[in-house]
């Protein structure tokens, strides 16, 4: 295969199991870090099925919380999960914001910021609608080390197909370490620039747990395992059985890492 898979998002049950239940404790460790004061208004860019509007209800205090995303079956998944008076969640593109100048208190983003076409107008985005002196902040899974369970699918995929390593989303994303984050956030004129990671368990609970999400085709190694052959899927099936290891009752232990940054408006 020579070409990225147009990728799929929106069916928020199969995101879900894939990486949406992933989400949540990542992002209640990103707020912690943020540990900003009550009655602010946030906006959450790319809000997926509100897993990060959910965080900052449950230890923000906010004042008010915008959700934006470009997909319509998220925010209806969104709208029927979170059903807080302070919360209003829109369809909107985050490279063009439908929001005022300077209107949020805090913009927040969860492991969006890569799958943009364009991440420099995204974050100048999330600047133009932040007050001065407000927080601009983000977070990115870690995906050519960190991420321990995309890792070992692409591991698995290459060892299959392996003209096919362009498409691994560590060679697509190469925003998604400290560096490039801290670099970005400083060359756009953010203040008080900080980066750090935030790593967190992933229990399944046997192989079908982890492959099952897969087949979903919600994300990038989904929508790439749905367009490879029936044989092909099988055998990048096989190899990935063969190389997690199952603890004595099943389950399968993986660590997951992102990156979170943070800066001044």
């Amino acid at each position: 295969m020579n070409e990225l898979p147009k990728e799929i998002w929106g069916a928020s049950e199969a995101y879900e199991r894939y990486v949406g239940r992933w989400s949540r404790p990542v992002s209640g460790e990103f707020l912690n870090w943020l540990a900003l004061p009550a009655r602010l208004s946030w906006a959450d860019i790319g809000c997926g099925t509100g897993a990060l509007v959910e965080g900052i209800l449950a230890c923000c205090a906010p004042q008010a919380v915008l959700g934006i995303d470009r997909s319509e079956g998220f925010v209806s998944e969104a709208r029927g999960r979170i059903s807080d008076t302070q919360v209003l969640f829109q369809v909107g593109d985050a490279l063009r914001l439908p929001l005022e100048n300077i209107c949020q208190d805090v913009t927040v983003s969860g492991l969006v910021l890569n799958f943009v076409a364009d991440p420099e107008q995204m974050v100048r985005e999330m600047m133009r609608v932040t007050r001065v002196g407000g927080t601009v902040a983000a977070y990115v899974w870690d995906y050519a080390s960190g991420m321990a369970m995309m890792r070992h699918f692409w591991d698995a995929a290459l060892a299959v197909c392996p003209h096919d390593a362009m498409l691994d989303e560590a060679e697509r994303f190469p925003l998604c370490q400290p560096e490039p984050l801290t670099q970005l956030w400083k060359e756009l004129g953010l203040a008080a620039v900080q980066v750090r990671s935030i790593e967190i368990s992933t229990v399944f609970q046997d192989f079908d747990d982890f492959w099952t999400p897969f087949l979903g085709g919600q994300g990038a190694a989904p929508t790439y395992l749905a367009s490879l052959e029936a044989q092909t899927q099988e055998e990048i099936r096989s190899v990935l059985q063969s190389r997690l290891v199952s603890a004595p009752n099943g389950t399968i232990a993986l660590s997951a890492r992102a990156w979170a940054v943070q800066g001044k408006a």
